[in-house]
């Protein structure tokens, strides 16, 4: 990994801003970094503005929390190991208050530590150390995908269901109770509403959630739709709301109307 360069060097200004010294008014991409350690919020600012990306530094969960209000970042860089509130905390804290993609950044390498930050809802999972091309790319790739889902323009409503999407506010109210969901939970809800009542292979809703189709797409879906069911079904043992159907895919047991 690159030597972070010291802040005196003038001759090769950033084109990024530090929204940490600056009113974060302008609709710029913006990154914030969460992360323990001084040197490693310094060096992600550092590579990042460089790249043209606005950042921003939290150096506890707690700050990442209070601060993200104030930013509204476009993606949230995420260290897992800080003390006092360490990174799945600080991840279902900001979840509440933002669907923003979260992209750990972890010296925690074990084949087993990337898939448990997968599982907790992160969008991607970036080794340390690593190459600062490598992690500028990842995440103009992330933002870009986040940004390709396209909502609506009115709520979907499921009366038989008794629920709605907001695609706006990412809301979905079941039995008349808000129920949070992760980015790609909400991701795939909204993929397999916008089809209904029609069946909806995996290459599709990899397409729209992820933007790829891949060989571990199937059991990536799988994971998100019994994380659904979970969250939205009286019983998730005996679905009704999700119906899944060998050779079909998945699909809403409804009709849709938008508001």
């Amino acid at each position: 990994m690159s030597v972070m360069p010291s802040y005196s060097e003038k001759s090769a200004l950033p084109t990024g801003l530090d929204l940490d010294r600056l009113d974060p008014a302008t609709p710029r991409r913006r990154v914030m970094i969460v992360d323990d350690e001084p040197e490693t919020v310094g060096l992600l600012k550092y590579i990042l503005s460089n790249a043209g990306i606005d950042v921003a530094g939290a150096e506890s969960g707690q700050s990442a929390i209070d601060k993200v209000p104030r930013i509204w970042p476009d993606l949230i860089l995420l260290d897992l190991m800080m003390p006092e509130m360490d990174g799945e905390d600080t991840f279902a804290g900001i979840r509440k208050l933002t669907p923003a993609p979260v992209v750990i950044v972890s010296a925690k390498n074990q084949k087993e530590d990337i898939v448990r930050g997968l599982q907790m809802g992160a969008d991607d999972y970036i080794t340390k150390p690593f190459h600062p091309a490598e992690l500028v790319a990842r995440v103009n790739t992330v933002v870009n995908r986040s940004r390709q889902v396209t909502a609506p323009t009115g709520i979907m409503d499921f009366s038989n269901l008794d629920m709605s999407l907001d695609p706006g506010t990412r809301e979905v109210r079941i039995r008349e109770e808000s129920i949070a969901l992760a980015r790609r939970e909400f991701d795939v809800l909204y993929c397999l509403g916008r089809h209904a009542p029609r069946w909806v292979d995996h290459a599709t809703i990899a397409e729209e959630v992820w933007g790829q189709n891949d060989p571990k797409a199937v059991n990536r879906i799988k994971y998100v739709v019994y994380l659904l069911r979970r969250k939205l079904e009286l019983n998730p043992s005996r679905p009704q709301l999700i119906l899944a159907r060998e050779g079909l895919g998945y699909k809403l047991a409804s009709d849709r109307t938008t508001a």
